[in-house]
């Protein structure tokens, strides 16, 4: 909503994971915004999806100048932010490559910091880039007139590419390739895989930005945070009397500066301060809000421990909606089906599992080898082991129903799909595809 106006191309254009294609889809779609979607088909860090992103607005318009804005950012005053990037633009039109300073109103720890030098027509040369410090140094910081690194930039796509070549042809070369041998597939561009691959993973930051001597920052004093992590996200929910933060149903009785966000159940805590609860039917956390950031570090912990839940989740979006696990045994499986009105899953079939169909509400069109048949709440059907089937929602409420699977094995890769409108392969699909 903060690039709304005038300022800005009505057009942008947006690179992500290629499993979150159909999200990103619905997203702009549900704020009525059309997008050049480019998809990235292995993650390579910013540095390649940024020089995608160029490429692709230099094929728009060889002198674009270009801004590069992180999706989950939260900056309300969308005013202050234009008249931001509107003053940026007399750096950036001289070939300097504009990263967003923020004033810091605390001593971080979990923000880079960026010391200013020489005074340019807008903003400042960039004399460094400050690692996240301790709690000592940020204090420092701030005393010295060190500003946050938003990791917003703006610049011309030309000198962005001129200096990737120059810092790291590898990436320049391979994402050039990707972009030049991708290919359209409904509403997105697909980058070609066996180039981009080649792509090392690197962060704009230490690839460009702490490289080039073109780097400059424009102080800004607009609210900012990057929501990167549980306390931040903590500082965006309002807050009681006694500081504490709730979103859904939760209880807190002798505590203070906590923030709890539990879904589908009641959480509660008991004398308690500054902690962060975060209660979801995959798993519950509990931390100090001074260690929100080591949560990043317990993932890692949980995949080198093999636990499912570091990786999977028990609620899978599908770009005709969604799928949720409520139970599962050893020769059986539950789940809620959420079918959005005109979606339709594959036609497919399985060798390892029977399914039963029970609708819940809304209406489903539901195909059995030749038959068609429409099923209404309370009605249900059941699809023998190998019958070829398809479930659709032609109405225009979504369609809810609870599916039970019964066989030896669940996996999504058995999954034979013989026809698909949104074009998947009849691969394993990942977890959000």
């Amino acid at each position: 909503m903060r690039c709304r106006s005038d300022s800005f191309d009505a057009k942008p254009i947006i690179v992500g994971s290629e499993p979150h294609r159909f999200l990103i889809a619905e997203d702009l779609q549900s704020v009525g915004i059309k997008a050049d979607i480019l998809l990235e088909p292995v993650p390579r860090n910013s540095t390649a999806a940024i020089a995608a992103g160029c490429l692709q607005a230099l094929k728009r318009d060889p002198e674009s100048m270009v801004l590069i804005l992180a999706a989950d950012h939260h900056i309300p005053d969308h005013d202050a932010f234009c008249d931001a990037v509107i003053l940026a633009t007399k750096d950036a039109a001289d070939g300097y490559l504009i990263t967003f300073g923020i004033r810091p109103t605390r001593p971080a720890t979990s923000y880079g910091y960026i010391e200013p030098g020489d005074m340019l027509k807008a903003g400042y040369k960039v004399r460094n880039f400050i690692e996240k410090p301790d709690l000592e140094n940020a204090r420092d910081n701030i005393q010295a007139g060190y500003l946050w690194n938003s990791g917003n930039f703006l610049f011309r796509a030309d000198v962005f590419m001129e200096e990737l070549a120059r810092l790291a042809p590898e990436i320049s070369e391979a994402v050039t390739k990707a972009f030049e041998g991708g290919e359209s597939d409904l509403d997105f561009i697909r980058l070609d895989s066996a180039e981009f691959e080649k792509a090392p993973s690197i962060s704009v930051d230490y690839c460009v930005m702490e490289k080039t001597e073109r780097a400059a920052v424009l102080p800004v004093s607009y609210l900012w945070s990057d929501v990167g992590s549980w306390d931040s996200v903590a500082d965006l929910a309002p807050g009681d009397e006694q500081n504490n933060s709730v979103i859904g149903e939760a209880s807190i009785l002798k505590g203070k500066g906590n923030f709890i966000h539990s879904q589908e159940r009641l959480s509660t805590i008991v004398g308690i301060n500054n902690a962060i609860v975060v209660a979801t039917r995959d798993a519950v956390l509990v931390a100090d809000k001074h260690h929100a950031e080591d949560v990043k570090a317990l993932v890692t912990q949980l995949q080198d421990e093999g636990k499912s839940e570091a990786n999977t989740a028990l609620q899978i979006f599908r770009p005709w909606g969604n799928y949720e696990q409520l139970d599962v045994g050893p020769s059986y499986q539950v789940k809620r089906i959420t079918v959005k009105p005109g979606g339709e899953l594959s036609l497919q079939k399985h060798e390892r599992r029977a399914e039963h169909w029970i609708v819940v509400s809304g209406e489903a069109e539901v195909t059995i080898g030749d038959e068609v048949s429409i099923l209404q709440p309370n009605q249900s059907a059941h699809i023998p082991l190998g019958a070829v089937h398809r479930l659709a929602n032609r109405g225009s409420e979504n369609l809810v129903l609870i599916e039970v699977q019964s066989g030896d094995y669940f996996g999504e890769d058995d999954i034979i799909r013989l026809e698909d409108v949104y074009r998947r392969s009849e691969k394993p699909e990942s977890v959000l595809e």
